[in-house]
């Protein structure tokens, strides 16, 4: 069995049965530069807090998978310049050879899992990239979703994506879309894509017993709560919909590909959006810890017989 290393503050809420929100790191490595990166993350732990529940950022240190991290571990992956960035198929290999690397959704819901945390908080998911039809490029996120019970909170998939054809495939994988507060699916930095969600609730205690019915019934997989981006916070798809063509025609000129294509495509919107794609990015990510949180609490009253 993995040996999963808990932060004394994840390990004191596992033993109380208290609210835990699973956190990747990705966009600590991989989203952000120093010491903004760190600064987020915090900023992002304390917002959990706030809401009643406890953050556990995921990420691998040497070989050891963590399951929260304490501030000189954050700050230590923070300044790291070759962490990888692990997914399904990389985490195993990391962990093998004693590396560092960050997670994204798909190896977060995994080591959220293992560790029995049901809530995950995230920026926005991957889905299908542009053009996939020709390149296959389709995240790992969608099948992860199909198979982890974890519900994840995030602001619908990134709007570099095809999202009619990310919508698609969720459906296909039998993963419950599910728009908090509105109708419309959100589109992370805009909130709505112009695309119906499958499903609405506005209810935080009704999304965590829908959770707890899909164990009940044995179904694999977890669920998908889009959570819009706060309005005053949000770039109008209308706006962003240019700059990312720019980018995208950028990123195919250079030839770039695989896992290189979202970071150099969130870079590129950052800079031709003038710095707002990353404070709309930042706004986002606070709003689903929120969520999360609210969520992850309900659980733990449900689960204790108390909610």
């Amino acid at each position: 069995m993995i040996s999963l290393h808990p932060s004394p503050e994840v390990a004191e809420a596992r033993t109380r049965g208290g609210a835990i929100v699973a956190l990747e790191s990705t966009i600590i490595t991989h989203g952000m530069p120093w010491p903004q990166n760190v600064e987020t993350a915090r900023r992002v732990e304390a917002e959990v807090r706030r809401h009643g529940a406890t953050p556990a950022t995921i990420a691998v240190l040497e070989g050891r998978l963590h399951i929260g991290l304490g501030d000189a571990e954050l700050d230590r992956l923070g300044r790291a310049r070759d962490a990888a960035k692990l997914s399904r198929a990389d985490l195993p290999a990391c962990l093998a050879a004693g590396g560092t690397g960050a997670t994204t959704v798909a190896a977060t819901m995994i080591a959220a899992h293992l560790a029995g945390i049901r809530v995950f908080a995230t920026g926005g998911i991957g889905g299908v990239h542009r053009g996939a039809e020709t390149s296959f490029d389709i995240s790992a996120d969608l099948h992860e979703l199909a198979q982890t019970p974890v519900t994840v909170v995030a602001a619908g998939a990134k709007a570099i994506l095809d999202l009619p054809k990310t919508l698609e495939v969720l459906e296909t994988l039998g993963v419950p879309v599910i728009a908090f507060g509105q109708d419309d699916f959100p589109a992370f930095w805009s909130r709505s894509s112009g695309l119906p969600a499958p499903l609405r609730m506005d209810d935080p205690a009704l999304i965590a017993r829908a959770h707890l019915v899909r164990g009940e019934m044995g179904l694999a997989g977890g669920q998908l709560v889009a959570n819009p981006i706060p309005p005053e916070a949000e770039i109008p798809a209308a706006e962003l919909a240019p700059l990312i063509g720019t980018a995208l025609e950028e990123a195919s000129e250079r030839g770039i590909a695989a896992k290189q294509v979202t970071p150099f495509l969130l870079q590129r919107l950052f800079e031709l959006s003038a710095g707002r794609s990353l404070e709309a990015n930042i706004a986002l990510v606070l709003n689903n810890a929120r969520l999360a949180a609210r969520i992850a609490a309900a659980l733990a009253r449900m689960s204790a017989g108390t909610g």
